[in-house]
């Protein structure tokens, strides 16, 4: 059960400047714009919830309140931040970048900012990567266009040689954007300074495509990925309704989790099946996916399946090999599924056209929608709030309609993923008319 200390965020030690943005926020009550030291939001958000615990309203567990602090840690004229963008690519990564190089010079008079490149390997002093200077000419027409600016990578590096390279640049803060993988690596940076005795602070905006990671809402990017993607299923619909015995297979991203192949499917209700990797099924069987799919073919004339990158994997054999964050390399369900549709539709004498859509690295690569564009500003905003009011080894989130600190350990220790039970898989059955039990 989650407590209260699970969510407490350390801090560099006692804030001793005045914020410049005090003159904003001096005599507001707490809201989004201006956050009490004592602000807290409730972690449970049901009265059963909150009864079942037994405990006293102060021992209750509540994520601080994200936004700018009266007081700050660090002197905004003598501080220097390092800014890195870690893992694949994501819509909205210059986006980010751009609200934070703007917010801190602009807002807190920040003039120092620094950007590594390629991603932790950038960090790395004998790996001579050159340090780019972020000011607000540099970025400001970034957001218009995808990927990242400063380059990315996979991989851990080495905590100890990452910790030198800051104390050598003089680096006060350092920003991490990354998916699940790049924020247990800026735990290590936080927990080696801290080893040091350092007040160097170590904030992370969580980026994933798959909006995988748990208790900090939906992840920047998502919502641009699943229009996308969207876009792509449609597109298959109008393919396989031209012709005849149409099936088309959309694989979008979701190694563990289907969020996007949910989401995507329920924006326009064109897709027949959806297949994520929370939920088993099967290809023979009266209820398996074969006979589903030839008799939804010839009853209706075509069909669109949906399926995330991970879904299936029980059915093929596993891969013994590893990419460079250590995660397993999946198997390649799309062209197995494609084999076996293709071989019982011949076996039924049923007419068959097949159409295989691939759209992932074409949805990660593209800017960030207006809505993503919003969301990455404001996630950049708290992540700097946070920064220079002495927060470290944490990262930000939105709960509640409130953006909050959230400690980094607490958000790596498990993961986000589509519930079986839950009422967003309730939605996707409910459109697709695909049946619940599959297996």
């Amino acid at each position: 059960m989650v407590t209260l200390a699970d969510l407490q965020v350390r801090s560099l030690g006692a804030s001793s400047f005045d914020s410049p943005l005090a003159t904003y926020v001096k005599g507001r009550t707490t809201n989004e714009y201006y956050v009490g030291e004592d602000d807290r939001i409730l972690y449970d958000d049901t009265l059963a919830l909150i009864a079942s615990r037994g405990v006293t309203m102060d021992e209750l567990p509540t994520f601080e309140s994200g936004g700018p602090r009266q007081r700050i840690f660090f002197d905004p004229a003598t501080t220097k931040v390092g800014v890195v963008t870690c893992g694949g690519l994501c819509p909205g990564l210059n986006d980010v970048i751009r609200a934070i190089v703007l917010e801190l010079h602009t807002h807190y008079g920040v003039r120092d900012v620094v950007g590594f490149q390629y991603g932790y390997s950038g960090l790395i002093a004998a790996n001579g990567h050159d340090v780019v200077k972020l000011t607000p000419e540099f970025v400001a027409r970034i957001n218009e266009r995808g990927g990242t600016i400063l380059g990315s990578s996979r991989g851990a590096q080495d905590p100890v040689a990452i910790v030198d390279r800051l104390v050598e640049l003089d680096i006060d803060v350092l920003l991490v954007i990354g998916g699940d993988g790049s924020m247990r690596g800026a735990h290590h940076i936080g927990a080696e300074v801290e080893a040091r005795g350092l007040s160097i602070g170590i904030v992370g905006v969580p980026k994933t495509i798959d909006n995988d990671i748990p208790h900090i809402g939906q992840s920047f990017g998502f919502s641009t990925a699943f229009a996308k993607a969207a876009e792509s299923i449609k597109a298959a619909r109008v393919e396989v309704e031209a012709a005849m015995g149409g099936v088309g297979i959309v694989k979008v991203m979701g190694r563990h989790a289907g969020f996007i192949a949910c989401y995507a499917a329920l924006a326009n209700h064109d897709a027949d099946f959806v297949l994520i990797p929370e939920v088993d099924f099967a290809l023979d069987g009266d209820n398996g996916l074969l006979a589903l799919l030839a008799h939804r073919v010839a009853e209706r004339g075509s069909a669109v399946i949906v399926l995330a990158e991970g879904a299936g994997q029980d059915l093929i054999p596993a891969s013994d090999r590893l990419d460079a964050s250590g995660n397993a390399v999946l198997g390649d369900i799309a062209a197995y599924l494609r084999d076996q549709i293709g071989k019982d539709f011949a076996n039924r004498s049923q007419p068959l056209t097949m159409r295989y859509f691939n759209p992932g690295y074409a949805i990660r690569s593209v800017p960030a929608d207006a809505s993503d564009s919003v969301y990455c500003a404001r996630l950049a905003q708290t992540a700097v709030h946070a920064a220079m009011a002495g927060r470290t080894d944490m990262v930000v989130g939105r709960r509640r309609h409130r953006f909050v600190n959230v400690p980094i350990p607490f958000v790596t220790q498990g993961s986000h993923s589509v519930s079986p039970d839950g009422d967003l898989w309730l939605s996707v059955v409910e459109s697709t008319a695909q049946p619940f039990d599959m297996s």
